[in-house]
């Protein structure tokens, strides 16, 4: 292009150019005529102040052959510029920083492929920028703009921060699932600020690396029944923050993506009823996880396979999903783990397999369906009664699980509760005799009522001391007939009580006398009975000494 071909505004930016200085077309240039400073429609706006984009492009390409001074720095610095055409600086090498500020482009920038030193976008209005697999030396600023169309930054290595800070792309007539910001392996040296960034449509950043912190603070996405945000397998290597503020209508996907430092949801919304609002499996945390804090959440949390190094917080949070699993922590590791909510969770909770390590709750919140199968706890930080606990574990819907009851006794008895263990241990073997056959469930409630399966032996002494006075005192009132009187010994009706209540041991009182009509039948009772408790105590110790 040459410089007869320019109009007056592209004139005046190519002078602007070598020196860097920044020039705003919306503003009438000075006049030498003193007059005209005070005259108001001298110093008015230029009606249109058009700049096309080919003379943009050729300025930045290396257009201008005035060879630049010592000390110039040249820069493409504007303002209030309508630009015209389509801006394409695609696989080309811009030597100068370009800072644009509330300038509006009819056509979409094209970038793609291209090397800049920097691209600085401010409130400007444009219906879509192409970058990807574009270098930029120092920062992607794309703030408090309006775009109508999709932000591609895909392969894109950007060696400073990338800033969409108040800007808002898409808009509300976007279809459903369209990717509005599609960052797939984006590689960022800084921070990615999206502060109170907001999208209509899918916000895709597949793969990407940033070496920063990833601030979605008060950021607004909306991509009902779709994936509102796609962060597959992205790496962050300090924070990736939510709170406070941010919504999001549609899925937000975390999964596989490892986070250096921690994850924050805290006073955050999500919604996508009736289908997973977060999906954070396989997700590796160094720090916290928190969803806590005020976090709403319309529809499911699956966090399966979740490694997280210190905390993972539901602390004052809010999960509906009324039809199906509110919150799933399959196969999930913590250190510690925090499922106070501010009111019960409201579907199921699915912590099969997980490793909770040290586990903080609340019993007004406990929810209503909640399966521990293979779930392991190191400790309890408000253990509570064994009896409270055993309805804990109760909530589980489905088939008589062991594994949940042994966990809570093996808690108990690290915190020194032994009697604690046994009351758990007890429970789980009254929740197994439901599962049995009649006739087996009957031998139960005989275990269970002499000695509480083994766990309560002081039962079994309370049994024989009860057998042995009333065999006493009614043997005492009705001395049984000698067999032979010349050689029986003196009768003692408390030894002739324990010849019958005791096998294997005898005194030698049962085989001297006979007693007859009701003491015969007492004397049966009393033989059956000391079997059956020596049968439920073996039963007993051998099931205690197994667990020990």
């Amino acid at each position: 292009m040459r410089i007869d071909e320019l109009n007056a505004h592209e004139r005046r930016l190519w002078d602007a150019f070598p020196q860097g200085h920044p020039l705003d077309v919306a503003t009438a240039p000075a006049s030498p005529d003193p007059a005209s400073a005070t005259d108001p429609a001298a110093r008015a706006a230029p009606p249109d102040p058009v700049i096309r984009s080919d003379a943009i492009a050729a300025l930045l390409l290396g257009a201008a052959q005035a060879e630049p001074a010592p000390g110039d720095r040249p820069a493409l610095r504007l303002t209030g510029a309508h630009i015209t055409g389509r801006l394409d600086l695609g696989f080309t090498d811009v030597a100068a920083p370009i800072l644009l500020t509330d300038c509006r482009f009819d056509e979409a920038p094209l970038l793609q492929g291209a090397r800049t030193r920097q691209l600085v976008l401010t409130d400007c209005t444009l219906p879509g920028l192409v970058a990807d697999t574009a270098q930029i030396d120092g920062r992607l600023v794309v703030s408090r703009c309006r775009l109508t169309g999709p932000l591609v930054l895909n392969r894109a290595q950007i060696n400073g921060d990338l800033d969409l800070r108040d800007t808002t792309i898409g808009s509300p007539g976007t279809g459903t699932g369209t990717e509005v910001i599609s960052a797939i392996h984006a590689q960022v040296a800084g921070d990615a600020l999206c502060t109170n960034l907001a999208v209509e449509g899918t916000f895709r950043v597949t793969g990407a690396s940033i070496d920063g912190e990833f601030d979605l603070e008060g950021a607004s996405l909306r991509a009902p029944g779709a994936h509102a945000l796609d962060a597959y397998h992205v790496r962050v290597a300090e924070d990736f923050t939510f709170h406070p503020g941010f919504s999001a209508e549609g899925r937000i996907i975390l999964s596989g993506a490892t986070v250096s430092a921690a994850i924050g949801f805290c006073g955050a919304r999500l919604s996508n009823p009736g289908d997973l609002a977060l999906e954070a499996v396989d997700v590796t945390v160094h720090r916290n996880f928190d969803l806590g804090l005020g976090l709403t959440v319309d529809g499911a949390v699956k966090l399966d396979g979740t490694r997280v190094g210190t905390e993972l917080s539901f602390r004052d949070a809010e999960l509906t999903h009324p039809d199906g699993t509110a919150l799933s922590l399959r196969a999930a590791q913590a250190r510690e783990t925090d499922l106070r909510t501010r009111r019960p969770i409201d579907g199921v909770v699915d912590a099969r397999n997980a490793r909770l390590g040290t586990l903080y709750d609340a019993q007004d919140t406990w929810p209503t369906d909640l399966r521990l199968s293979d779930a392991t706890y190191e400790t309890l930080a408000f253990p509570l009664p064994a009896a409270e606990r055993v309805r804990w574990i109760r909530r589980t819907t489905g088939d008589y699980l062991p594994q949940p009851y042994e966990q809570l006794a093996a808690t108990y008895r690290r915190l020194g509760h032994e009697d604690e263990a046994r009351t758990v241990l007890l429970a789980k073997q009254r929740h197994r005799r439901a599962t049995l056959p009649p006739h087996t469930r009957l031998w139960g409630h005989v275990q269970d009522a002499a000695v509480g399966y083994g766990y309560r032996p002081l039962r079994a002494g309370l049994w024989l001391l009860a057998l042995l006075v009333c065999g006493t005192l009614y043997f005492t009132l009705h001395t049984p007939a000698p067999l032979d009187p010349g050689k029986a010994p003196p009768f003692n009706a408390v030894f002739y009580t324990l010849d019958l209540l005791v096998p294997i041991i005898t005194f030698g009182q049962d085989n001297a006398f006979a007693p007859h009509d009701t003491g015969q039948w007492l004397s049966y009772a009393l033989i059956a009975s000391g079997w059956i408790l020596a049968t439920t105590v073996t039963a007993g110790i051998s099931r205690a000494v197994t667990r020990q």
